[in-house]
Protein backbone atom coordinates (compact mmCIF):
# COMPACT_ATOMS: atom_id res chain seq x y z
CA UNK A 1 0.00 0.00 0.00
CA UNK A 2 1.08 3.45 -0.93
CA UNK A 3 1.89 5.50 2.10
CA UNK A 4 3.00 8.98 2.06
CA UNK A 5 3.66 11.69 5.08
CA UNK A 6 3.83 15.65 4.77
CA UNK A 7 6.20 16.29 8.02
CA UNK A 8 6.18 20.42 8.10
CA UNK A 9 8.38 22.40 10.46
CA UNK A 10 5.68 24.29 12.86
CA UNK A 11 8.56 27.10 12.83
CA UNK A 12 6.14 29.66 10.65
CA UNK A 13 2.46 29.00 9.10
CA UNK A 14 1.64 26.99 5.60
CA UNK A 15 2.59 28.89 2.77
CA UNK A 16 2.27 28.05 -0.98
CA UNK A 17 4.90 25.83 -1.84
CA UNK A 18 4.22 23.84 1.09
CA UNK A 19 0.52 23.39 0.83
CA UNK A 20 1.42 22.40 -2.76
CA UNK A 21 4.38 19.65 -1.50
CA UNK A 22 1.10 18.26 0.79
CA UNK A 23 -1.30 18.75 -2.23
CA UNK A 24 0.84 16.44 -4.43
CA UNK A 25 1.56 13.99 -2.06
CA UNK A 26 -2.35 13.50 -0.93
CA UNK A 27 -3.45 13.42 -4.45
CA UNK A 28 -0.89 10.52 -4.90
CA UNK A 29 -1.82 8.80 -2.18
CA UNK A 30 -5.52 9.08 -2.69
CA UNK A 31 -5.50 7.96 -6.61
CA UNK A 32 -3.29 4.77 -5.38
CA UNK A 33 -6.17 4.92 -1.69
CA UNK A 34 -3.12 4.78 0.05
CA UNK A 35 -2.33 6.18 4.09
CA UNK A 36 -1.50 10.10 3.74
CA UNK A 37 0.07 10.55 7.28
CA UNK A 38 0.72 14.10 9.25
CA UNK A 39 3.53 14.39 11.20
CA UNK A 40 5.35 17.85 12.71
CA UNK A 41 9.19 18.09 12.51
CA UNK A 42 9.56 20.18 15.50
CA UNK A 43 13.20 19.36 16.94
CA UNK A 44 14.08 23.05 16.74
CA UNK A 45 12.67 23.52 20.32
CA UNK A 46 13.23 27.72 20.33
CA UNK A 47 11.67 28.17 17.10
CA UNK A 48 8.70 25.61 17.10
CA UNK A 49 5.52 27.53 18.22
CA UNK A 50 2.00 25.43 18.92
CA UNK A 51 0.63 27.92 17.05
CA UNK A 52 2.22 27.27 13.94
CA UNK A 53 1.03 24.07 14.90
CA UNK A 54 -2.90 24.90 15.18
CA UNK A 55 -2.23 27.38 12.06
CA UNK A 56 -1.02 24.53 9.71
CA UNK A 57 -4.21 22.33 10.82
CA UNK A 58 -6.29 24.54 10.10
CA UNK A 59 -5.30 25.51 7.03
CA UNK A 60 -5.08 21.75 6.10
CA UNK A 61 -8.30 21.56 7.03
CA UNK A 62 -10.01 24.64 5.30
CA UNK A 63 -8.29 23.28 1.80
CA UNK A 64 -9.58 19.65 3.03
CA UNK A 65 -6.47 17.73 2.48
CA UNK A 66 -7.36 15.04 5.46
CA UNK A 67 -5.05 12.60 6.97
CA UNK A 68 -4.98 9.23 7.93
CA UNK A 69 -2.68 8.85 11.00
CA UNK A 70 -1.22 11.69 12.71
CA UNK A 71 -0.34 14.35 13.65
CA UNK A 72 2.62 12.72 14.99
CA UNK A 73 5.41 14.86 16.76
CA UNK A 74 9.23 14.27 16.50
CA UNK A 75 9.18 15.96 19.88
CA UNK A 76 7.69 13.25 21.44
CA UNK A 77 9.54 10.59 19.64
CA UNK A 78 12.94 11.09 21.34
CA UNK A 79 13.30 7.51 22.63
CA UNK A 80 12.99 5.76 19.37
CA UNK A 81 15.62 8.57 18.19
CA UNK A 82 17.82 7.04 20.74
CA UNK A 83 17.23 3.73 20.45
CA UNK A 84 18.34 3.46 16.53
CA UNK A 85 21.11 5.42 17.27
CA UNK A 86 22.11 2.73 20.23
CA UNK A 87 21.40 0.17 17.69
CA UNK A 88 24.23 1.90 15.29
CA UNK A 89 26.85 2.42 17.66
CA UNK A 90 26.83 -1.12 19.05
CA UNK A 91 27.06 -2.49 15.71
CA UNK A 92 30.16 -0.52 15.22
CA UNK A 93 28.28 1.53 12.40
CA UNK A 94 28.10 4.63 14.43
CA UNK A 95 30.70 6.31 16.53
CA UNK A 96 30.60 9.08 19.44
CA UNK A 97 32.82 12.17 18.82
CA UNK A 98 34.26 14.39 21.39
CA UNK A 99 36.00 17.15 18.89
CA UNK A 100 35.09 21.13 20.55
CA UNK A 101 33.66 23.11 18.37
CA UNK A 102 36.06 25.57 18.19
CA UNK A 103 38.28 23.34 16.69
CA UNK A 104 36.01 21.98 14.48
CA UNK A 105 35.22 25.66 12.91
CA UNK A 106 38.74 26.14 12.87
CA UNK A 107 39.47 23.33 10.71
CA UNK A 108 36.18 23.85 8.48
CA UNK A 109 37.85 27.33 7.83
CA UNK A 110 41.58 26.13 7.38
CA UNK A 111 39.80 23.43 4.26
CA UNK A 112 37.82 26.41 3.17
CA UNK A 113 41.13 28.52 2.79
CA UNK A 114 42.72 26.03 0.78
CA UNK A 115 39.53 25.88 -1.80
CA UNK A 116 38.31 22.44 -0.20
CA UNK A 117 34.94 21.64 0.61
CA UNK A 118 34.47 21.18 4.60
CA UNK A 119 34.20 18.03 6.31
CA UNK A 120 34.40 16.29 8.94
CA UNK A 121 38.69 14.84 9.40
CA UNK A 122 37.59 11.21 11.36
CA UNK A 123 39.54 12.14 14.60
CA UNK A 124 37.49 10.21 16.94
CA UNK A 125 36.33 7.66 14.47
CA UNK A 126 39.04 5.02 15.85
CA UNK A 127 39.12 6.19 19.32
CA UNK A 128 35.72 3.44 20.51
CA UNK A 129 34.42 6.27 22.89
CA UNK A 130 31.22 6.12 24.45
CA UNK A 131 28.56 8.54 25.48
CA UNK A 132 29.57 11.18 27.70
CA UNK A 133 28.74 14.55 28.17
CA UNK A 134 29.30 16.90 25.13
CA UNK A 135 29.81 14.30 22.88
CA UNK A 136 27.67 13.81 19.61
CA UNK A 137 26.93 10.54 17.68
CA UNK A 138 28.32 10.66 14.04
CA UNK A 139 27.46 7.80 11.30
CA UNK A 140 30.46 6.34 9.72
CA UNK A 141 30.28 7.23 5.84
CA UNK A 142 31.96 5.34 3.31
CA UNK A 143 35.18 7.46 2.04
CA UNK A 144 35.12 6.31 -1.45
CA UNK A 145 32.13 4.60 -3.84
CA UNK A 146 29.21 6.39 -5.18
CA UNK A 147 25.71 7.04 -3.72
CA UNK A 148 22.96 6.16 -6.19
CA UNK A 149 19.14 6.42 -6.35
CA UNK A 150 16.65 6.22 -8.88
CA UNK A 151 14.27 9.67 -8.71
CA UNK A 152 11.19 8.82 -9.89
CA UNK A 153 10.70 12.31 -11.38
CA UNK A 154 14.51 12.56 -12.87
CA UNK A 155 15.91 9.03 -13.22
CA UNK A 156 18.98 7.97 -11.47
CA UNK A 157 20.98 10.55 -9.85
CA UNK A 158 24.78 9.80 -8.49
CA UNK A 159 26.64 11.57 -5.67
CA UNK A 160 30.18 10.84 -5.06
CA UNK A 161 31.14 9.32 -1.52
CA UNK A 162 34.05 11.74 -0.78
CA UNK A 163 31.16 14.37 -0.78
CA UNK A 164 29.80 12.74 2.28
CA UNK A 165 31.65 13.40 5.77
CA UNK A 166 30.94 11.34 8.53
CA UNK A 167 27.80 13.50 9.94
CA UNK A 168 26.59 14.32 13.54
CA UNK A 169 22.79 11.98 13.87
CA UNK A 170 22.56 12.59 17.50
CA UNK A 171 23.22 16.10 19.46
CA UNK A 172 25.19 15.91 22.60
CA UNK A 173 22.10 16.60 24.30
CA UNK A 174 20.58 13.61 22.80
CA UNK A 175 17.73 14.75 20.31
CA UNK A 176 18.48 13.86 16.43
CA UNK A 177 19.49 15.86 13.65
CA UNK A 178 17.01 16.47 11.12
CA UNK A 179 18.45 13.72 8.78
CA UNK A 180 18.32 10.94 11.55
CA UNK A 181 14.80 11.78 12.73
CA UNK A 182 13.24 11.84 9.03
CA UNK A 183 14.53 8.36 8.31
CA UNK A 184 13.51 6.99 11.53
CA UNK A 185 10.08 8.17 11.22
CA UNK A 186 10.04 6.93 7.31
CA UNK A 187 11.16 3.65 8.91
CA UNK A 188 8.45 3.07 11.54
CA UNK A 189 5.54 4.70 9.53
CA UNK A 190 6.37 2.24 6.97
CA UNK A 191 6.49 5.34 4.16
CA UNK A 192 6.91 4.24 0.47
CA UNK A 193 6.84 7.43 -1.15
CA UNK A 194 8.60 10.45 -0.18
CA UNK A 195 7.56 13.42 -2.60
CA UNK A 196 9.30 16.86 -1.84
CA UNK A 197 10.91 19.46 -3.10
CA UNK A 198 13.78 19.87 -5.18
CA UNK A 199 15.72 21.36 -2.62
CA UNK A 200 15.82 18.28 -0.46
CA UNK A 201 17.73 16.50 -3.22
CA UNK A 202 21.34 17.28 -1.80
CA UNK A 203 19.57 15.88 1.55
CA UNK A 204 18.77 12.33 0.00
CA UNK A 205 22.59 10.89 -0.22
CA UNK A 206 22.59 11.53 3.89
CA UNK A 207 19.52 9.70 4.47
CA UNK A 208 20.49 6.83 1.80
CA UNK A 209 23.00 5.97 4.16
CA UNK A 210 21.17 6.00 7.22
CA UNK A 211 18.77 3.69 5.71
CA UNK A 212 21.91 1.42 4.66
CA UNK A 213 23.48 1.54 7.80
CA UNK A 214 19.81 0.17 9.50
CA UNK A 215 19.67 -2.28 6.47
CA UNK A 216 16.44 -1.66 5.46
CA UNK A 217 15.35 -0.52 2.03
CA UNK A 218 14.68 3.24 1.54
CA UNK A 219 11.07 4.61 -0.10
CA UNK A 220 10.97 5.48 -3.39
CA UNK A 221 11.65 9.31 -3.80
CA UNK A 222 10.46 11.82 -5.91
CA UNK A 223 11.70 15.72 -6.06
CA UNK A 224 9.47 18.20 -7.27
CA UNK A 225 10.67 21.76 -8.73
CA UNK A 226 10.27 24.64 -6.79
CA UNK A 227 7.85 26.97 -6.66
CA UNK A 228 9.28 30.74 -8.09
CA UNK A 229 8.01 34.38 -8.52
CA UNK A 230 6.93 36.09 -11.65
CA UNK A 231 10.90 36.94 -11.88
CA UNK A 232 12.25 34.13 -11.43
CA UNK A 233 13.51 34.01 -7.64
CA UNK A 234 12.23 32.06 -5.23
CA UNK A 235 8.70 32.76 -3.76
CA UNK A 236 8.70 35.05 -1.17
CA UNK A 237 5.99 37.88 -0.02
CA UNK A 238 7.61 40.47 -1.89
CA UNK A 239 5.52 38.68 -4.69
CA UNK A 240 2.19 38.37 -3.44
CA UNK A 241 2.73 35.20 -1.66
CA UNK A 242 0.75 34.93 1.32
CA UNK A 243 0.17 32.45 4.01
CA UNK A 244 -2.82 30.04 3.26
CA UNK A 245 -4.82 31.30 6.09
CA UNK A 246 -4.36 34.60 4.66
CA UNK A 247 -5.87 33.69 1.18
CA UNK A 248 -8.68 32.13 2.90
CA UNK A 249 -9.22 35.74 4.61
CA UNK A 250 -8.94 37.68 1.20
CA UNK A 251 -11.88 35.09 -0.12
CA UNK A 252 -10.11 32.26 -2.02
CA UNK A 253 -12.35 29.46 -2.51
CA UNK A 254 -10.72 26.06 -1.07
CA UNK A 255 -10.96 24.61 -4.17
CA UNK A 256 -10.27 27.35 -6.16
CA UNK A 257 -6.68 27.44 -4.41
CA UNK A 258 -6.00 23.45 -4.59
CA UNK A 259 -6.69 23.66 -8.55
CA UNK A 260 -4.09 25.82 -9.15
CA UNK A 261 -1.67 24.91 -6.28
CA UNK A 262 -2.46 21.21 -9.24
CA UNK A 263 -1.48 23.67 -12.08
CA UNK A 264 1.52 24.83 -10.99
CA UNK A 265 3.52 21.98 -12.77
CA UNK A 266 1.70 19.41 -13.09
CA UNK A 267 -1.43 19.44 -15.85
CA UNK A 268 -3.70 16.82 -17.63
CA UNK A 269 -3.58 17.88 -21.14
CA UNK A 270 -5.41 21.00 -21.85
CA UNK A 271 -7.71 21.08 -19.26
CA UNK A 272 -7.63 24.18 -16.68
CA UNK A 273 -9.97 23.64 -13.94
CA UNK A 274 -10.60 20.62 -11.98
CA UNK A 275 -12.71 19.67 -9.10
CA UNK A 276 -10.46 18.25 -6.12
CA UNK A 277 -12.51 14.31 -7.45
CA UNK A 278 -10.85 14.91 -11.08
CA UNK A 279 -7.64 15.65 -9.46
CA UNK A 280 -7.59 12.47 -7.18
CA UNK A 281 -8.96 11.18 -10.87
CA UNK A 282 -6.15 11.97 -12.65
CA UNK A 283 -2.91 12.97 -10.62
CA UNK A 284 0.24 11.31 -11.58
CA UNK A 285 3.83 11.40 -10.73
CA UNK A 286 5.03 11.38 -14.87
CA UNK A 287 2.60 14.76 -15.52
CA UNK A 288 4.92 16.53 -13.28
CA UNK A 289 6.79 19.45 -15.05
CA UNK A 290 10.52 19.32 -14.27
CA UNK A 291 10.79 23.25 -14.95
CA UNK A 292 10.32 25.43 -11.74
CA UNK A 293 6.38 26.91 -11.76
CA UNK A 294 5.98 30.92 -11.43
CA UNK A 295 3.42 31.88 -9.34
CA UNK A 296 0.76 34.03 -10.94
CA UNK A 297 -1.49 36.20 -9.04
CA UNK A 298 -3.67 36.92 -11.57
CA UNK A 299 -4.12 33.38 -13.12
CA UNK A 300 -4.61 32.39 -9.48
CA UNK A 301 -7.85 35.44 -9.34
CA UNK A 302 -9.21 34.17 -12.29
CA UNK A 303 -9.38 30.61 -11.24
CA UNK A 304 -11.07 31.80 -7.85
CA UNK A 305 -13.80 33.76 -9.92
CA UNK A 306 -13.99 30.63 -11.97
CA UNK A 307 -15.58 28.51 -9.20
CA UNK A 308 -17.39 31.44 -7.91
CA UNK A 309 -18.87 31.17 -10.74
CA UNK A 310 -19.44 27.62 -11.48
CA UNK A 311 -20.11 26.69 -7.71
CA UNK A 312 -22.86 25.22 -6.41
CA UNK A 313 -24.69 27.95 -3.72
CA UNK A 314 -24.81 26.29 -0.92
CA UNK A 315 -20.88 25.54 -1.11
CA UNK A 316 -20.38 29.23 -1.67
CA UNK A 317 -23.29 29.96 1.57
CA UNK A 318 -21.00 28.27 3.89
CA UNK A 319 -17.86 29.79 2.91
CA UNK A 320 -19.43 33.26 3.03
CA UNK A 321 -20.46 32.78 6.07
CA UNK A 322 -17.06 33.14 7.15
CA UNK A 323 -17.50 36.65 5.66
CA UNK A 324 -20.62 37.84 7.13
CA UNK A 325 -20.00 37.39 10.74
CA UNK A 326 -21.35 40.43 11.51
CA UNK A 327 -24.55 39.29 10.69
CA UNK A 328 -27.67 37.61 12.05
CA UNK A 329 -28.05 35.34 8.94
CA UNK A 330 -30.44 33.19 10.99
CA UNK A 331 -33.44 35.76 10.63
CA UNK A 332 -33.28 34.70 6.79
CA UNK A 333 -34.22 31.89 4.93
CA UNK A 334 -31.61 29.43 2.87
CA UNK A 335 -33.57 30.16 -0.41
CA UNK A 336 -33.50 33.84 0.26
CA UNK A 337 -29.98 33.90 1.16
CA UNK A 338 -28.74 31.18 -2.15
CA UNK A 339 -31.23 33.55 -4.20
CA UNK A 340 -28.94 36.66 -2.70
CA UNK A 341 -25.72 34.97 -3.96
CA UNK A 342 -27.16 33.50 -7.25
CA UNK A 343 -27.88 37.41 -8.27
CA UNK A 344 -23.66 38.24 -7.41
CA UNK A 345 -22.01 35.16 -8.34
CA UNK A 346 -20.70 35.69 -12.09
CA UNK A 347 -19.48 39.39 -10.63
CA UNK A 348 -17.75 38.36 -8.01
CA UNK A 349 -13.67 37.72 -8.11
CA UNK A 350 -13.62 37.21 -4.37
CA UNK A 351 -15.97 36.18 -1.21
CA UNK A 352 -14.92 39.53 0.43
CA UNK A 353 -16.27 41.08 -3.45
CA UNK A 354 -19.45 38.69 -2.60
CA UNK A 355 -20.09 39.76 0.73
CA UNK A 356 -19.34 43.46 -0.25
CA UNK A 357 -22.00 43.10 -2.71
CA UNK A 358 -24.43 40.79 -0.70
CA UNK A 359 -24.85 43.47 2.11
CA UNK A 360 -27.88 45.31 0.93
CA UNK A 361 -29.49 41.81 1.26
CA UNK A 362 -28.84 41.79 4.56
CA UNK A 363 -29.69 45.40 6.40
CA UNK A 364 -33.14 46.70 7.09
CA UNK A 365 -32.12 50.24 5.81
CA UNK A 366 -29.17 50.43 3.24
CA UNK A 367 -26.94 53.84 3.14
CA UNK A 368 -27.05 55.66 0.08
CA UNK A 369 -24.01 56.34 -2.04
CA UNK A 370 -24.63 60.33 -1.35
CA UNK A 371 -23.19 61.12 -4.73
CA UNK A 372 -25.55 58.28 -6.83
CA UNK A 373 -28.26 59.37 -4.48
CA UNK A 374 -28.22 63.23 -5.56
CA UNK A 375 -28.08 62.44 -8.93
CA UNK A 376 -30.58 59.77 -9.47
CA UNK A 377 -32.91 60.74 -6.32
CA UNK A 378 -34.27 63.85 -7.87
CA UNK A 379 -37.74 65.84 -7.09
CA UNK A 380 -38.76 64.62 -11.05
CA UNK A 381 -38.72 60.92 -10.04
CA UNK A 382 -40.74 60.29 -6.99
CA UNK A 383 -44.19 60.62 -8.71
CA UNK A 384 -42.66 57.22 -10.47
CA UNK A 385 -41.42 55.99 -7.52
CA UNK A 386 -44.79 56.00 -5.62
CA UNK A 387 -46.44 55.02 -8.72
CA UNK A 388 -43.98 51.69 -8.93
CA UNK A 389 -44.43 50.72 -5.04
CA UNK A 390 -48.38 50.88 -5.97
CA UNK A 391 -47.93 48.97 -9.13
CA UNK A 392 -45.64 46.18 -7.69
CA UNK A 393 -48.73 45.15 -5.61
CA UNK A 394 -50.51 43.82 -8.09
CA UNK A 395 -47.41 42.97 -10.59
CA UNK A 396 -45.84 39.05 -10.77
CA UNK A 397 -42.43 39.30 -9.66
CA UNK A 398 -40.76 38.09 -13.25
CA UNK A 399 -38.36 39.72 -14.28
CA UNK A 400 -39.43 39.12 -18.21
CA UNK A 401 -42.57 41.31 -16.94
CA UNK A 402 -40.92 43.61 -14.64
CA UNK A 403 -38.72 44.58 -17.80
CA UNK A 404 -41.98 44.90 -19.71
CA UNK A 405 -43.36 47.21 -16.92
CA UNK A 406 -40.26 49.66 -16.51
CA UNK A 407 -39.97 49.87 -20.30
CA UNK A 408 -43.78 50.87 -20.46
CA UNK A 409 -42.82 53.16 -17.76
CA UNK A 410 -40.32 54.71 -19.15
CA UNK A 411 -41.93 55.70 -22.28
CA UNK A 412 -45.52 56.71 -20.24
CA UNK A 413 -43.44 59.30 -18.17
CA UNK A 414 -41.44 60.36 -21.02
CA UNK A 415 -38.45 59.96 -18.32
CA UNK A 416 -35.65 58.26 -19.69
CA UNK A 417 -35.48 54.49 -18.46
CA UNK A 418 -31.80 54.40 -16.99
CA UNK A 419 -32.88 57.03 -15.16
CA UNK A 420 -36.05 55.53 -13.56
CA UNK A 421 -33.94 52.41 -13.15
CA UNK A 422 -30.77 53.96 -11.69
CA UNK A 423 -32.97 55.85 -8.97
CA UNK A 424 -34.92 52.17 -7.90
CA UNK A 425 -31.48 50.59 -8.04
CA UNK A 426 -30.20 53.22 -5.37
CA UNK A 427 -33.34 53.16 -3.53
CA UNK A 428 -33.09 49.28 -3.09
CA UNK A 429 -29.51 48.72 -2.91
CA UNK A 430 -27.65 52.32 -2.15
CA UNK A 431 -25.75 51.85 -4.50
CA UNK A 432 -25.36 52.89 -8.44
CA UNK A 433 -23.61 49.39 -9.57
CA UNK A 434 -25.29 46.04 -8.62
CA UNK A 435 -26.61 43.07 -9.48
CA UNK A 436 -29.67 43.31 -12.40
CA UNK A 437 -32.42 45.58 -11.38
CA UNK A 438 -35.13 43.23 -11.77
CA UNK A 439 -33.06 40.20 -10.34
CA UNK A 440 -32.75 42.35 -6.92
CA UNK A 441 -36.69 43.10 -6.98
CA UNK A 442 -37.12 39.37 -7.17
CA UNK A 443 -35.04 38.66 -4.26
CA UNK A 444 -35.92 41.05 -2.18
CA UNK A 445 -39.59 40.71 -2.62
CA UNK A 446 -42.87 43.25 -2.69
CA UNK A 447 -42.45 44.24 1.22
CA UNK A 448 -38.88 45.14 1.22
CA UNK A 449 -38.69 46.84 -2.09
CA UNK A 450 -41.84 48.91 -0.75
CA UNK A 451 -40.40 50.09 2.08
CA UNK A 452 -36.94 50.76 0.48
CA UNK A 453 -39.07 52.89 -2.14
CA UNK A 454 -40.79 54.68 0.49
CA UNK A 455 -37.49 55.73 2.44
CA UNK A 456 -36.15 57.09 -0.98
CA UNK A 457 -39.32 59.18 -1.34
CA UNK A 458 -38.44 60.33 1.86
CA UNK A 459 -35.53 61.27 1.53
CA UNK A 460 -36.80 63.27 -1.95
CA UNK A 461 -38.99 65.29 0.12
CA UNK A 462 -36.52 65.88 2.39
Amino acid sequence: MVVTRFPPSPTGHLHLGGARTALFNWLFTRHNRGKFILRFEDTDRERSKQEYVDSIIEALKWLGLDWDEGPYFQSKRLEIYQSYAQKLFEEGKAYYCECPKEILEKKRKERLEKGLKPRYDGTCRDKKLGPGEGRVLRIKAPEIGEIVFEDLLRGKIVFPAEEIDDFIILRSDGTPTYHFAVVIDDITMGITHVIRGDDHISNTPKQLLIYKALEVDPPEFAHIPMVLGSDGARLSKRHGAKSILEYRDVGFLPKALLNYLARLGWGYGDQEYFTVEELIEKFDLKSINLSPARFDQDKLLAINAYWIKNSDNKYLLEHLKYFLRGYDLGKFSEEYLLSAIETVKTRSKTLVEMAEMIEFYLVEEVSYDLDGAKKFLVPEIKPLLQKIGEDLKNLPLDEKRLEEYFRNLAEESGVKLKNIAQAVRVALTGRTVSPGLFEIIKVLGKEKVEKRLKKAIEFIRT
